[in-house]
């Protein structure tokens, strides 16, 4: 049996280019596995190889890679002892990768198409044999989608895709059957780890595409009726009492935050996939949305008034090892990064065709070491958890002084870019931002981490008051 490791608690977010202020396609993800797990910026050449063959160290997927690879940025594991999860990135064709949002198939779908879990792709592979291949987001579905028809999947997951025209999201709800929907230019969608395709239009090929054979083998092993609409998550996914508490509610405050005008009930089975946002989403609400822990409702964690009621799993946690958002208009591509858990952390506008590494950026393991990114952006929220009422306040200020400056430098540079014409200018130019804002942010943190520390050496239960006449 392959073990999921920690992979099944992230949530997803997908922005339609004309449901966005700036008319940019976005999708996103926190990524969450474990409390103390970094992981890495790194922005992968283009290459060309014969016979290059990518072989899982997860289990035996195994597969040969086309001779030529795209530049693409990635954020992989600090060890590649389970795998890369290189999880999400950009390529040099401005396409965008995030993979996976788990997910659950239930046990009637999968006793006839059961998950190949010893040959089927992983979460762990998806990223590195597709990305840099790929030149659009439907090519980037046929061509996971070819690997499953041939290989086999080996879990249920949620793949997003994008470029600047469109953005698509890919469901594998067995063996070998998946469906990706297009996710309409006005739309909006929040997926939190099910799956989340509703009803599937066989005759639109615009919006819809699927794996051969899919209706004939639902109506074959008498898993839906032919007379009813062809529903993809009431026929392959699951409703049981944990979506209640762990699922749906995190869709249903994602929808809240962007479509406040409907009134839903954060424990609703049939909460919509698609959704139409009350006003033109901005890189900010979704960032809102991946940084939300149910703020101002009865079920916020950090209020003490809320520890009897607070029973649902919210978007941030403390296992999330990082969250991306992925901004696609035109020629701007940003990959935006935040380290850590999504709330306590800031988001940094990355050039993804970046070819340096800002320091500190490629480095840190499962034990703390203060050299590394992750761990610096960790030991703040760390620091700041200790008292949440007495320290979250400058940890905002600092988390919002940042999030500006890093903003400007992103800004400043792209006027910049505007007027060279020379490719190596350019490059370097984007490289120097790169680093400035890295650089910004970790300073930032630094001196964050040190105050902190400072005010909290006088918290020790060994505190006395001593006699000012000794």
């Amino acid at each position: 049996m392959i073990i999921k490791h920690g992979r099944s608690a992230c949530t997803s977010i997908l922005i339609g280019k004309k449901a966005s202020i700036t008319g940019s396609v976005i999708i996103g993800r926190n990524e969450d596995c474990k409390t103390a797990w970094p992981k890495h910026l790194a922005f992968n050449p283009a290459k060309e190889s014969q016979n290059s063959v990518f072989t899982s160290k997860d289990n035996k997927f195994s597969i040969p890679l086309p001779e030529k690879s795209y530049a693409y940025s990635s954020t992989p594991e600090w060890t590649d002892k389970y795998g890369v999860f290189e999880e999400d990135g950009i390529n040099e064709f401005h396409v965008a990768m995030s993979a996976t949002e788990s997910a659950y198939a239930n046990a009637r779908v999968l006793a006839a198409d059961p998950f190949d879990t010893e040959n089927g792709i992983l979460e762990e592979a998806m990223v590195t044999c597709v990305l840099p291949y790929i030149k659009t987001a439907r090519e980037g579905i046929e061509r996971l989608g070819e690997i499953i028809r041939t290989h086999g999947a080996a879990e249920a997951d949620g793949i997003l895709f994008a470029d600047p025209n469109e953005a698509w999201y890919f469901e594998i709800g067995s063996g070998h059957h998946y469906v990706a929907q297009r996710i309409p230019d006005d739309s909006y969608a929040v997926v939190a780890n099910q799956l989340a395709i509703q009803e599937i239009d066989f005759n639109d090929s615009n919006n819809f595409i699927y794996s051969a054979g899919l209706q004939d083998f639902v109506y074959n092993n008498n898993l839906w009726p032919k007379d009813k609409p062809f529903n993809w998550r009431h026929i392959f996914g699951t409703q049981d009492e944990s979506d209640l508490h762990y699922n749906t509610p995190r869709v249903w405050t994602g929808q809240r935050l962007l479509t406040p005008s409907k009134q839903k009930n954060p424990q609703d089975y049939y909460l919509p996939f698609l959704e139409k946002p009350d006003r033109p989403i901005s890189i900010q609400d979704a960032q809102r949305v991946l940084s939300d822990h149910y703020q101002n409702t009865p079920y916020d964690l950090v209020s003490e008034k809320n520890k009897h009621t607070a029973t649902f799993r919210p978007i941030s946690v403390a296992t999330t090892q990082e969250s991306h958002l992925l901004e696609l208009n035109g020629d701007k591509m940003v990959h935006w990064l935040c380290m850590g858990v999504t709330s306590q952390g800031v988001y940094i506008p990355f050039y993804p065709q970046g070819t340096k590494v800002p320091e500190m950026w490629d480095k840190g393991t499962e034990t703390y070491s203060a050299d590394s990114a992750y761990w610096v952006f960790k030991l703040a929220s760390i620091l700041a958890d200790r008292s949440w009422s007495k320290y979250a306040k400058e940890l905002t200020s600092v988390q919002d002084d940042t999030s500006k400056q890093v903003c400007q430098i992103r800004y400043e540079t792209d006027e910049k870019l505007a007027t060279l014409s020379n490719q190596t200018e350019k490059q370097n130019l984007i490289d120097e931002a790169n680093a400035k804002m890295a650089k910004v942010a970790i300073k930032n943190y630094q001196d964050l981490c040190a105050s902190l520390i400072t005010k909290q050496s006088a918290e020790s239960p060994l505190a006395f008051v001593m006699d000012p006449n000794l």
